[in-house]
């Protein structure tokens, strides 16, 4: 077991028979959204459904044990937006995962994220099939690199690099998939997309993004239910080593993609704090994330 399960989670006995006393590591809840496609037929859009949420949740997607109490929280929200032909469709995914604090009832998002970048093909009769190796299809390339960011982020929250291996895994998918003419995977195609996802966060100048990410939930969040101003504190700490980041990077899509998630959050962690702390850090997310200023304005408030 890693740092992750052993640490932070007890020991839950389980009623399970044998076989269920080990599970898959995600309970991802699937949806799919198909209210733009005209057509009073909409049965394959149920089955996709049914075989994602499967192919996800029913998957081993790691070496590690996990206890049915400790799968990743997450969602995964397909939203169809156009039906080039019989089985192939233009799609939206937003990708959701959350993690819980210790001692605590609260579940804190790490990703909350959309693609645009998402055609794929879907026969309802065919099994959806995967290789780690090769580029199978879009369409299950997609779904399996967003699981491997949702590992890696969580991971990445209760130890320092943790997420390694899942972004490496990320990076081999992405590497099988440059030969396919499928939008998303290249690097000169966006600065936003999953090829940047994963290749910044390897990047050497995103080692403090990746020390935030730690310090943030594991020695900020998991410490607030005993030590609320040392959780704070630390929080606050965490977030200006985000500031070498954005001066690498400005427009770093990785600062995008964890405001996305922790803006609001970070409202709430804050709005209680003294009025110097919310000055200071107040300053800072206008610098580092002005996207957000509306939103940390609140934090002055207390409303």
């Amino acid at each position: 077991m890693t740092f992750k399960y052993s640490i932070i989670y007890p020991i839950v006995v389980c009623f399970f028979i044998n076989n269920s006393l080990f599970s898959q590591e995600l309970n991802c809840s699937v949806e799919v959204n198909s209210t733009q496609i005209i057509g009073s037929d909409k049965s394959i859009f149920d089955v996709l459904k049914k075989n994602v949420s499967e192919f996800v949740n029913n998957r081993k997607w790691t070496n590690h044990n996990y206890q049915f109490g400790e799968r990743i929280e997450c969602t995964m929200l397909i939203n169809v937006t156009e039906r080039i032909s019989t089985n192939s469709f233009k799609a939206t995914i937003q990708v959701q995962s959350r993690r819980p604090i210790h001692n605590s009832s609260y579940n804190s998002p790490l990703i909350n994220h959309i693609d645009k970048d998402f055609e794929f093909t879907f026969n309802e009769f065919e099994q959806l099939e995967y290789s780690e190796n090769t580029f199978t299809s879009n369409l299950t390339s997609v779904i399996s690199f967003y699981v491997y960011m949702i590992l890696a982020i969580d991971y990445e929250s209760f130890e320092l690099n943790g997420g390694t291996p899942f972004f490496l895994k990320a990076q081999t998918l992405i590497n099988n998939a440059q030969g396919a003419s499928a939008n998303g995977w290249k690097a000169f195609e966006d600065t936003k997309n999953r090829y940047w996802m994963v290749e910044n966060h390897l990047k050497p100048n995103y080692v403090p993004f990746r020390e935030t990410l730690y310090k943030y939930h594991r020695q900020g969040l998991d410490i607030m239910s005993s030590d609320v101003t040392k959780g704070r504190q630390v929080i606050l700490t965490s977030l200006k080593s985000l500031e070498s980041v954005s001066k690498y990077d400005p427009n770093s899509f990785q600062l995008q993609m964890f405001f996305n998630a922790k803006a609001d959050e970070i409202v709430e962690i804050f709005k209680e704090a003294p009025m110097a702390e919310k000055d200071e850090v107040v300053t800072l997310l206008n610098k580092i994330n002005p996207a957000n200023s509306t939103t940390y304005e609140k934090i002055i408030s207390g409303k």
